[in-house]
């Protein structure tokens, strides 16, 4: 039997919807219960009534099995945000980031965050399955506006919108013990980010 962060990358029988959705649902679970260091494949094949071979076969490994549940929980489109301004699509994402799980989830994230500095595996995990695909997007959207002229194409803040929302999500916490909800994101949007643009 492979080793807990053993590669296998062959996929072979997919899962029905429901019962992959279940397995993500015991995974989150158990991450919340234990930490990232603490889950084990033996533990999520328990919790789901499942055998480590049928986990390995979808997943290379818990890196990817953490981030696929975690991708799932709160799915992010950020292509359906074209509003037509760069105002308005920012204001979108900020809406959708406190509608959605990853501000309800803003501990979990905090806690992967001390796990990433040690775990290589969740590192690219995270960056390939979960940051690198919105970045991309994101710079789309920010592409549209300088195409429209709202946006300079040379504007230095353009590299660290990531890094802003990113970090209006995480630190509200630490700094004010609440999480970021839609006045606060929408806020921080027209006062932080879109000027730093020089939108």
């Amino acid at each position: 039997m492979p080793p807990e962060e053993a590669a296998q990358p062959v996929r072979r029988t997919r899962l029905t919807a429901e019962r992959e959705a279940e397995l993500f649902g015991a995974v989150l679970d158990l991450l919340r219960e234990v930490g990232y260091d603490a889950l084990t494949m033996d533990a999520v094949a328990s919790r789901t009534r499942s055998s480590k071979a049928t986990l390995y076969r979808q997943w290379r490994g818990k890196p990817e099995l953490v981030v696929s549940a975690l991708r799932h929980e709160a799915p992010v489109d950020l292509m359906r945000f074209d509003t037509g301004s760069l105002r308005g699509d920012m204001r979108a994402i900020a809406r959708h980031m406190d509608e959605g799980q990853c501000v309800k989830d803003a501990e979990l994230l905090s806690a992967l965050g001390h796990a990433v500095h040690r775990d290589a595996g969740l590192h690219q995990a995270l960056r390939e399955l979960l940051i690198e695909p919105e970045v991309r997007a994101l710079d789309q959207m920010l592409q549209r506006a300088v195409d429209r002229g709202e946006l300079a194409a040379d504007s230095p803040a353009r590299t660290y919108v990531p890094h802003m929302l990113i970090g209006g999500v995480v630190t509200r916490f630490l700094i004010e013990g609440v999480y970021a909800d839609t006045d606060f994101l929408v806020g921080y949007v027209d006062s932080v980010i879109l000027p730093a643009l020089g939108a």
